[in-house]
């Protein structure tokens, strides 16, 4: 009896793991506030792909967020502290974090232009996207 519980924790264990994988992956290598990111940068290309990017945007901010079908397909990459350096024309946003986004390969042609680069506010319960980067594929 005591095998058979042993394995079933193992197995129920195993399958939770297999289930949430990219969470417990971005949660390992990003840390707590970098799968936030990622988390909320997937809700925000769903919304904006439904047209409905506005209800992650923060109030007050209009980024430009164009066409819902200009965000199908996109995925979000590997997300990092807001570095003004880098990022002059933002930082009067005073964005916390950015994230970089990936364009499907069907979508790769010479001269499109893509969201680049997504930037959030932290608030108090949430992030908030101030801003959005486009940017375009080179020949």
């Amino acid at each position: 009896m005591r095998r058979t519980r042993a394995t079933a924790v193992v197995g129920v264990t195993a399958l939770a793991l297999v289930v949430s994988g990219c969470a417990v992956v971005d949660h390992v290598v990003w840390g707590a506030d970098g799968a936030a990111v990622i988390r909320t940068t997937e809700r925000f290309i769903d919304a904006a792909a439904a047209g409905d990017g506005a209800s992650v945007v923060c109030d007050g901010h209009h980024p430009e967020l164009r066409e819902p079908e200009d965000w199908a397909g996109m995925s979000a990459e590997e997300p990092e502290g807001f570095h003004a350096e880098f990022w002059a024309d933002q930082a009067p946003l005073e964005p916390s974090w950015i994230i970089s986004l990936s364009l499907p390969d069907e979508r790769v042609a010479p001269g499109s232009e893509h969201p680049g680069d997504v930037f959030y506010r932290e608030t108090d319960d949430e992030l908030c996207v101030v801003d959005v980067a486009w940017s375009t594929v080179l020949g």
